[in-house]
Parts: C-alpha cells; structure tokens; sequence
C-alpha cells in the first residue's frame, strides 16, 4: 500500500509551519471530515439536509459547489487514471449538478473503487491543497495568524465554511487582532463558530464538536500542535502520520484468488472491484472492499440470475467476468 505523501503546500507556504505541523493541522480537520488523521480518501457520504449533497474523498468536496465535477475532471485528465474511463461519461451530469448522484449506487461506488489507485490520491492532495490549504494560508497570513494550532482553525473554517462572517463578528464583538492578540483573538472565534454552528443550519449543529476539539487544544496550550497528541480519540503522533491511508487497497490482483466468506473477512483490490462489477450489473451492493454477508448474497443473486449454482462463492472464472 502507498504511504500518504506530503504536499508541496504543506512545506514551503507557511513560514511558521513547520512540515510535521503543517500535516498535523491537516489530519486535524481530515479526522473532522472523515474520521482519520490521513483522511479516507475514498470516503463517500450524504447527510440529510446538506446543502452540499454528495461528498467525496478526503477533505469531502461536495456536487453542490460544483468542485466534485472539478476534482473528477481533473482526474479524468490525468493518462494514468486507472478509472478514467469509467468515470468520464458522469462528468456531464457532474458538471450540471445532477443531484440524482447523490443515491446512485454505480457512481457511489466508482467513488470508492477509485481511492484505491494512487493517481486519484495524489489528484486529491493537490486539489485540496489548492482549494483549501494555501488559501487558508493566505488568510491566515492577511489576518496576523501566525500560530500552528491558528492556522488549524483557519484552515477548518475554510473547508467548512463562513470564515469572513465569523471573522468579522469577532472583530466588532471582541476587538480585532492586533488590539487583542493572538490566542485571544483565536480562543474568542473558536467560542463565536462555536454558538454559530450550534444555532445555525440543522446539519451544521451536530458540528460543534468541531470547536469543542479546538477548545480542548487550547486550553491544553497546545498552539504548536507538539506531537504527540489526541484528536477525537484519533493520534497524531509521528507514525500515524506515516503510515498507509486507510481502506485503500492496491492488491490482490483480479483472478488470483477465489472469493468466499471466511474468517478473517477477506479484503482487497479484488473484492471491491467484483463488487462494482456486481452493482454495475444491478446488484444493491456497497463496494467497501470487504467480502462479508452482502457479498455474498450479492454474489448468490447474481449466480441464481445467470444460472449458475448459487454458491455465494466468487471463483475465478466470475470474478474475471465481472470484475
């Protein structure tokens, strides 16, 4: 599996990050967005009310802003897109913000089969640096941020939305920045997001464990994000920062192995890819890569359907059909 690499962004646009700082205020909002210090990059999810619709990848960009069509289109360019070719007749109703997608089965799931080829990574980091982290430097910079656990907030604000308004309202409520200071400043805006979120849209109110985890690196003095430290019940520590990014797979090959339900649970490249091909084909299945019960019962169905012996077993032959 590849290891997470780290962006250009993150080492070389702010002077007072370090590289390791600059990752940990990174894995702070990717386990907001998806529940890992690396982000899951394959990570596909539609909350009720959202005004984003559907979210994908690691720092969860919606078809609502337009910037899902942007980061698939950008991957479709790419010649080494394993699943270019696959994703590309959806780019139009991307581009039309077709809000059917938000519950279609197929497209879901070439969402997530897709996080497993390392150039649909590699695509995300240098979409979301460009679309979140340097801008969220530059407004760091522009409002005298100069902290690592600031420019954290900064740069969540940022992915989340509303940075300018509550910025503004903790100018003429607290004072500004310059007057205040620093942590002050931060610390107030921390408290201001969080009552705006806690009254604001209902799907942003379930959020305000968002600041409640900032507040607590606050008052733990943590301004420098010194590793190691605990976010969310998530690490983040030197080695988690190495290590693979979570629920991507880069093997077992297609055909090398027969698929069955078994202890442990087999997983892999293999078995998500036979599960697209299953959903393709009309199966209700969630390609996660796991080959449990609702494989197998996807499997038996698909056998029955085709008569085949309806074994819930994938052998090689289905598999090479399918996957």
């Amino acid at each position: 599996m590849a290891t997470h690499r780290t962006s250009t962004a993150a080492t070389t646009s702010a002077p007072d990050l370090t590289a390791t700082q600059a990752r940990t205020a990174q894995a702070i909002v990717n386990i907001f967005e998806t529940g890992a210090v690396l982000g899951v990059y394959g990570q596909v999810t539609l909350i009720p009310g959202d005004t984003g619709h559907l979210t994908y990848g690691r720092s969860q960009t919606t078809l609502g802003s337009g910037n899902l069509h942007g980061l698939l289109q950008r991957y479709c360019a790419n010649p080494g897109a394993r699943f270019g070719s696959r994703l590309e007749p959806w780019l139009r109703r991307l581009a039309a913000i077709d809000l059917t997608l938000d519950d279609d089965l197929v497209f879901g799931n070439l969402l997530r089969a897709s996080a497993d080829d390392r150039v649909m990574r590699e695509v995300q980091d240098q979409f979301f640096d460009e679309a979140y982290w340097r801008p969220a430097l530059r407004l760091a910079a522009a409002a005298g941020i100069r902290t690592p656990l600031g420019v954290a907030v900064v740069y969540d604000s940022k992915v989340h939305g509303s940075w300018a308004r509550l910025r503004d309202q903790v100018d003429r409520d607290f004072g500004p920045l310059a007057q205040r200071g620093e942590t002050a400043w931060v610390s107030a805006y921390i408290d201001a997001r969080r009552a705006w979120l806690a009254g604001g849209r209902p799907d942003l109110r379930p959020t305000v464990y968002r600041m409640d985890a900032f507040r607590r690196l606050v008052d733990q003095n943590l301004w420098g994000l010194e590793l190691p430290l605990v976010v969310r019940g998530h690490e983040i520590s030197a080695s988690t920062l190495a290590a693979a990014p979570p629920g991507c797979y880069d093997g077992p090959a297609p055909g090398t192995r027969t698929l069955a339900v078994q202890e442990p649970l087999q997983r892999g490249l293999d078995v998500r890819l036979l599960q697209l091909g299953l959903s393709q084909r009309g199966i209700d299945i969630r390609a996660d890569g796991v080959y449990g019960q609702a494989s197998f019962k996807g499997v038996r169905a698909f056998q029955a359907a085709n008569g085949l012996p309806a074994t819930g077993v994938a052998d090689i032959a289905l598999i090479a059909g399918l996957a």
